[in-house]
């Protein structure tokens, strides 16, 4: 007999009935109509029937997988059951999972998922989850800074904003040095915006429209600005890559109907807090949710790299009924199940963000530590040491300093990336106070807005104090700039530590190119004949950046540039620039690279 198959995440989003997905999670069998009992394959899950069974019950005499044993054990008299783990092969379930589903896969995929398919249990984690304490406690704190992922209908008005900012002129018509007050032309040009708003809604849905903006004024629709300004804010932070023109206006914009005297001749208020996983779990009564184990399983990020499509398709099946568990165990009159599985999406896609901004770093450091020796150089060639002076160097460090100073730099960078949800909310704080106001200067670089920046501040100096207690050894400036010439306000300070992994990750991309590279390919004899191996082709490269990406370089002064902080980063971009003149720059061309700041990762 053939087993049930569990719907897929496409047929549970478009599905209306409200009990699609009974069959998972149910605590109680007896409360489902009477059907026919189907045979369970032999060292199956007895619950699902399509996964092989890895936990054994004392007590119910049965066997189940790790999800269900999770979701039938987890309340009540079952919490104290005596549970036995399975010696079991997941690769084997994995083809068996297959088998049982009907779906026909090539006999290679088979013998690959035997081979070396990992197990994939109850408490596996996304990405690399480090946490001191529980999962549970590591995503509830961190639940109250990420973002809630957008519907379709604020994705909608989301465009609308957009377009309504691209075409605004507000920061060349207000940012610029006059005698005088400029208060009634931010009123001006703020009103303009939200006119500009109010007809491409009206145009995009005319009746809704209608009801919006017919013989009202804009103060009487000052709940709907407050929400399309928070719904840009809010898409921004979770996808730093996009807005890139319209994010500086629209917060520009914002600061200024923050002060006292705008927000009087305006009329109404334009800011809102921006809504995360944590307030709307909180405001419907269901925050205990995260508590629960199986969230980790939920929002766990599936990685098809290194992994057979038989393993993969079991994570997706595990994924899928961990979430439809979740909406349907906590689903309240109040917080029905759609908004759990959005909350869910936005915590997986929080795992996306750190895979992506923060592992570039892990990779590095992963790098740094294989390939060279914290005391010794392997050859002149490949030393790390640096004298000011030479090759445009602003530093002098021999190879162990250089290579302390690295490591520290590459920590520092992962623990801001780690934390930059949390960055992100108290730079928007301190941007949008109504009593921290800003002053217009030349810092070097065209007028800037010059503002405290108190919480990012503090925030900052935390995750520096923390990182320099975790490296011990510490080289080089502690001083970060913040609200002035180099760091004006902290919108500058978020978007400086964005770029990190635009910098790093082209350099990982093309790593792993050249550690993937086949033998017999006629880029491998390349690689061979010209920098005698991959091997040695990959330290060339991780020589170069981490001694020139390091060095100090990027400006004329120490204050702008050096061993500071933020000087470590003008470094980095420096040698970014001068790509193309390196003499491994043909092996970033050969494994794809387009550019820092072009295509997905710098590829095309």
């Amino acid at each position: 007999m053939t087993a049930p198959i569990g719907p897929s995440l496409g047929d549970i989003l478009r599905a209306d009935d409200p009990d699609l997905g009974d069959t998972f999670g149910a605590d109680d069998p007896a409360e489902d109509a009477p059907q026919e009992e189907e045979e369970v394959p032999e060292g199956f899950c007895v619950e699902c029937k399509d996964q092989q069974a890895q936990v054994y019950c004392e007590q119910c005499q049965e066997d189940f997988c790790d999800v269900c044993c999770g979701m039938i054990h987890r309340t009540g008299r079952r919490r104290q059951h005596g549970l036995k783990k399975l010696d079991v092969d997941m690769a084997e379930a994995a083809a068996a999972a297959d088998e049982g589903s009907g779906s026909e896969e090539p006999a290679e995929a088979e013998t690959e998922a035997e081979a070396g398919a990992q197990a994939v249990t109850f408490s596996a984690r996304s990405g690399k989850v480090e946490a001191t304490g529980s999962f549970a406690a590591w995503i509830s704190e961190r639940a109250k800074y990420i973002p809630l992922r957008l519907t379709l209908k604020e994705r909608k008005y989301l465009r609308l904003l957009e377009a309504a900012l691209r075409v605004s002129e507000y920061t060349d018509k207000v940012d610029v040095l006059m005698y005088g007050s400029k208060t009634k032309r931010m009123v001006a040009q703020i009103k303009e915006l939200c006119a500009i708003l109010s007809g491409l809604v009206l145009a995009s849905d005319y009746k809704a429209g209608q009801t919006l903006f017919a013989d009202r004024q804009f103060a009487d629709n000052a709940e709907f600005f407050q929400k399309v300004f928070e719904i840009g804010r809010r898409h921004k932070i979770m996808n730093p890559d996009r807005m890139r023109d319209e994010y500086g206006k629209l917060m520009y914009l914002l600061q200024d109907a923050q002060l006292a005297e705008v927000h009087e001749l305006l009329g109404f208020a334009t800011v809102a807090p921006i809504k995360t996983v944590y307030t709307v779990l909180e405001s419907l009564g269901v925050l205990y949710v995260l508590e629960d184990e199986m969230v980790a399983v939920a929002t766990k990020e599936i990685v098809a790299a290194g992994k057979t499509q038989a393993q993969v398709r079991l994570e997706i099946k595990q994924k899928e009924r961990a979430i439809e568990y979740l909406a349907k165990a906590y689903a309240t009159p109040e917080c029905p199940g759609e908004v759990l599985r959005q909350c869910l999406y936005s915590i997986g896609d929080n795992h996306a963000y750190l895979r992506f901004n923060r592992d570039p770093c892990d990779r590095m450091l992963e790098h740094l530590s294989a390939s060279f020796n914290a005391t010794r150089a392997e050859s002149n060639e490949l030393s790390l040491a640096i004298l000011s002076g030479r090759d445009g160097a602003r530093l002098s460090h021999s190879h162990t300093s250089q290579f302390h100073y690295v490591q520290q730099t590459l920590t520092l960078w992962r623990e801001i990336l780690h934390d930059m949800f949390a960055l992100w909310h108290h730079a928007d704080a301190d941007l949008l106070g109504a009593r921290n106001t800003y002053r217009l200067k030349d810092t070097g670089q065209g007028l800037q807005r010059v503002q405290p920046c108190p919480r990012v501040s503090s925030a900052a100096h935390t995750i520096l104090h923390r990182t320099q207690r975790a490296v011990g050894r510490w080289v080089g400036s502690a001083m970060i700039h913040l609200g002035d010439r180099n760091v004006p306000n902290a919108l500058m300070f978020i978007d400086k530590y964005n770029q990190v992994s635009s910098i790093l990750n082209p350099v990982v991309r093309t790593l792993e190119y050249l550690e993937t590279l086949d033998p017999s390919s006629n880029a491998a004899r390349f690689v061979d004949s010209a920098y005698g191996g991959k091997e040695r082709a990959c330290k060339v490269i991780l020589a170069d950046f981490f001694r020139s990406a390091f060095d100090g370089s990027g400006a004329d002064n120490f204050f702008d540039a050096g061993s500071c902080i933020d000087g470590r980063l003008t470094s980095a971009w420096n040698w970014c620039s001068t790509i193309e003149k390196k003499p491994f720059f043909d092996l970033f061309l050969l494994a794809g690279f387009v550019g820092f700041n072009g295509g997905p990762e710098g590829f095309n």
